[in-house]
């Protein structure tokens, strides 16, 4: 009967410990997304990826108004056809036609290529961005002895309450202005 007694002890004194280390780890939370945008770098990208995708819209615009030109002309060719100029008329229509076809190709061409090519150059700057903010919320949660920490930008937690922002310090590790507050994830 003792050792049964001392062996229930012995469990609930490890059940008891167990919850006492794990209610000494330390969480906290950042807004991941808040972070990146505040960074010059993620900035200067945006502006980059801009100016890309106007040229690139501009472009495919130049190609539809010339589509949209040749599709004008060929409606007037057929408004003005009849069985006098058929002979002449129709070879044009279907020249026109075909040019149609070509332009509306080129033109979906251009726009998978464009999104491609955006999409590259999104990844090509982005990425260092990411890896150095990433850097970073390591680098203060492991200062700040964090053990886990949560992205409130793009994890689904319904709700939270407690816990360390580190978006603020973050920032600040990356010579970020902490000045706007960081925005918490929508209660469900």
């Amino acid at each position: 009967m003792k050792n049964l007694l001392k062996g229930a002890v012995a469990i609930v004194a490890v059940f008891f410990s167990t919850q006492f280390a794990n209610a000494q780890q330390k969480i906290g939370h950042i807004n991941f997304a808040e972070i990146i945008q505040s960074t010059p770098e993620f900035k200067a990208a945006e502006a980059q990826l801009k100016t890309l995708s106007d040229g690139k819209t501009k472009e495919i615009q130049d190609m539809v108004t010339i589509y949209q030109t040749k599709q004008k002309d060929a409606n007037e060719k057929l408004r003005n056809r009849s069985e006098a100029n058929k002979e002449t008329v129709d070879p044009e229509i279907n020249k026109i036609g075909q040019e149609l076809q070509d332009i509306q190709t080129r033109i979906q061409t251009a726009q998978q290529t464009a999104q491609e090519e955006l999409n590259k150059k999104e990844e090509e700057l982005i990425a260092p961005v990411h890896r150095k903010v990433a850097d970073a919320v390591t680098a203060v949660s492991k200062e700040k002895g964090m053990a886990y920490v949560f992205d409130i930008s793009s994890t689904n937690i319904p709700y939270f309450q407690g816990g360390e922002d580190l978006t603020a310090a973050v920032k600040s590790k990356l010579g970020i202005s902490a000045t706007a507050a960081p925005t918490a994830p929508a209660k469900k």
